[in-house]
């Protein structure tokens, strides 16, 4: 299987005062579709760095990046543009919400710009909001919402597009660790529901236990690759004809009344919370 994402010798050096700096050494990743990868250092690791790379957003000083059979970093600038719109979804840490437009209005965005059909626009929209729980949080805007349901509307615009990778550079940075373990567990119910490939950045540990895959990064350079063996939520070929297993609630943040403190440590936990809360 050709891979969804896919890395050679990355290096990316930037130019000081003081002497050259080495983000990212001579990298080698890929990413399969239905496959959720984390990145996993401290701040200055060159997580993000690497992300950029492979999302697009950053030219590589040298190596190579491929989006499934293209090879990104052999295209021009206009070219690599329609890349990242036609295959590529991105979520934020400071979720890049427009404040003045309301989530459906923020979601529906970038299929404008592609300039969508409005009867398939508005059906993309709808289900991209379903899929992470604020079917009934469509009119709101983003300063009405809270921290993780203004993720799941940056998860929404990620997805509306039918990217086949999907890039989160520390999506739950700014939220508490029950909401970010919420956050990441649907980013995995939509991975492996939808066949994406996705990538994702972090440093905490908790959420790394929700990845098929985990690269530790330390000083640019890939210090170890491994499974964090976790459980599926379909058999790990990308069933896009399920249902969303375990749906959010409408509140968006995934909490169930009467809930407990403790936040689950992998999918399968998750859902079986979800489950004996309901």
């Amino acid at each position: 299987m050709t891979p969804a994402l896919r890395g050679e010798k990355l290096s990316r050096t930037f130019s000081t005062a003081t002497g050259d700096v080495h983000a990212c050494v001579d990298i080698d990743i890929e990413v399969a579709p239905g496959e959720l990868v984390v990145v996993r250092g401290a701040s200055g690791a060159g997580k993000t760095t690497l992300l950029n790379m492979l999302g697009g957003l950053e030219r590589p000083t040298s190596g190579r990046v491929w989006v499934g059979d293209v090879e990104a970093t052999s295209l021009d600038e206009e070219a690599l543009a329609a890349l990242r719109r036609e295959r590529l979804g991105f979520v934020f840490q400071s979720f890049g919400l427009i404040p003045i437009l309301s989530a459906a209005e923020n979601v529906e965005l970038p299929l404008r710009i592609v300039k969508t059909p409005p009867a398939e626009r508005d059906r993309r929209v709808a289900e991209a909001l379903r899929l992470v729980g604020l079917a009934g949080h469509a009119a709101q805007r983003p300063g009405e919402l809270s921290g993780g349901q203004q993720q799941r509307v940056g998860i929404a615009r990620a997805i509306a597009a039918q990217p086949h990778v999907l890039i989160a550079d520390e999506p739950t940075g700014q939220l508490d660790s029950r909401t970010a373990a919420t956050v990441m567990d649907l980013i995995g119910e939509l991975v492996h529901l939808q066949g994406l490939a996705a990538i994702v950045s972090t440093h905490d540990p908790l959420l790394v236990q929700r990845a098929d895959r985990v690269i530790e990064l330390h000083d640019g350079r890939v210090t170890s690759v491994g499974g964090a063996a976790p459980s599926r939520s379909t058999d790990g070929h990308g069933d896009r004809d399920g249902d969303l297993d375990g749906e959010v609630g409408s509140d968006g943040d995934g909490v169930a009344e009467g809930a407990t403190d403790a936040a689950p440590r992998t999918r399968a936990e998750a859902r079986a919370q979800r489950e004996s809360e309901a």
